[in-house]
């Protein structure tokens, strides 16, 4: 007999069946439970509700474990690139030779964006965050592919179609920030070094491609790939919900992510960085003050709300940001006070009592940094990276014959019924 919760209101017993994950996660499905008892939950952050099922990605924080359609997210950063991980999120399973290939193609042939689109980046003032821009250009894309407006259509052409042009149109809001003209894709270069090119490259100029940040750009993007139900997430499926067009969903998803407390929280560590750097404070004496709870001094980068031991992710990032500060021979005094700070934090019983641990905002940030991408680019980073996670999750979504159209409760507390009172009475 399956397990059965029950609830007692007002002297009677109501059942609702429990679910059990393939992991051994359990929920007590209450779909039923407003038209049994004229009840809703009340759950601000929906921190203990589950929204849907879903067999993309699985998290332990208590754990630390990260898997991608059942793969260690430790193996996948090992072996795999971004390109491979996302045929997996997207389809379910790892690529044959074939279908990679072909995967890779696709993207190859979708990279450029319609010329005209370029007009669109003159109309953006030089401090426009590029976010801001990647947003409004991934939603106008749908203005040039009206044969995607049915979610359900051509799903996969639009796949490639927007993996690949969502990587050219945040290169080219780079370069629209820097005043560079930009640089196009070239075909015979991989997904990750044809976005370094396209960023990096000048005109008349050779670009040098180097393999290391090649693969620390896979890397970064593989680890941000897919992260279950977090905010960006979703985002993308309640917007999806209403079966808007794919483009639309991803732009609400990356103005969701834009937010310091999601996508924006390593460019907050560099910022604490260049804070503690400016104001000349001494590495201890900002530790102290984050010890004191009379303080506001705020320790980005450490911690998680969801892992409760350290990120899985971030000692891949730590490994990676080694080789590449080492590669690069670079001086600079924020990457000392993160260095700092980090060895504290792993010493300090403080820290290590309380789990806070660095994450992979702290690393992905001073990673970042080292190769090159500027702050207001960071949370663009992201967006790129997780695409193939929301991708992902639309599909499921759409192939979920009960998925229903979002629409969350809430438990009205304003004025009871009043009457309208004319303006000349009003006090």
């Amino acid at each position: 007999m399956s397990e059965k919760a029950k609830l007692i209101l007002q002297g009677k017993e109501y059942e609702f069946p429990v679910i059990l994950g393939s992991e051994n996660e359990k929920a007590i499905d209450i779909s039923s439970l407003r038209a049994k008892t004229g009840y809703i939950t009340l759950d601000p952050g929906y921190v203990n509700t589950g929204a849907t099922t879903s067999s993309i990605t699985y998290l332990d924080g208590e754990l630390g474990v990260l898997r991608y359609r059942g793969i260690p997210i430790e193996q996948l950063a090992e072996k795999s690139t971004f390109v491979e991980t996302s045929y997996l999120l997207i389809y379910g399973n790892l690529p044959n030779k074939q279908q990679l290939e072909d995967f890779s193609k696709s993207l190859t042939m979708h990279s450029m964006i319609h010329e005209d689109m370029k007009h669109f980046f003159d109309g953006y003032p030089a401090a426009a965050h590029p976010m801001a821009i990647l947003s409004s250009m991934v939603c106008s894309l749908s203005a040039y592919y009206p044969e995607s407006m049915n979610v359900f259509d051509n799903f996969d052409m639009q796949v490639p179609r927007l993996l690949s042009k969502l990587r050219t149109i945040a290169a080219f809001s780079y370069k629209k920030s820097v005043g560079h003209p930009v640089i196009y894709p070239q075909n015979h270069l991989s997904y990750c070094a044809n976005f370094l090119q396209m960023m990096f490259a000048v005109p008349a100029e050779p670009y040098e491609i180097d393999d290391d940040m090649v693969r620390a750009l896979n890397i970064l993007l593989i680890l941000h790939a897919d992260h279950e139900q977090n905010c960006s997430t979703s985002t993308v499926r309640l917007v999806g919900s209403s079966q808007a067009n794919m483009y639309a969903s991803v732009s609400a998803g990356i103005l969701a992510l834009w937010g310091p407390l999601h996508g924006g929280a390593n460019q907050a560590v560099i910022e604490m960085l260049e804070s503690i750097h400016n104001s000349g404070t001494k590495c201890a004496d900002f530790i102290s003050k984050v010890k004191d709870k009379n303080s506001k001094a705020r320790l980005m980068g450490f911690g998680h709300r969801v892992y409760k031991s350290y990120d899985p992710r971030a000692k891949i990032l730590k490994q990676m940001t080694d080789v590449i500060l080492a590669k690069r021979g670079i001086s600079d005094p924020l990457l000392d006070i993160a260095k700092q700070m980090e060895e504290t934090a792993l010493s300090d019983p403080y820290f290590i009592e309380r789990n806070l641990y660095p994450n992979v905002d702290f690393y992905s940030g001073i990673l970042y940094k080292a190769m090159g991408i500027p702050v207001n680019m960071f949370t663009v980073m992201f967006a790129i990276g997780r695409l193939p996670g929301w991708i992902a999750h639309l599909k499921e979504m759409m192939e979920d014959p009960n998925t229903k159209i979002g629409r969350p409760r809430q438990i009205y507390t304003g004025p009871v019924s009043r009457e309208y009172v004319p303006i000349e009475s009003r006090k």
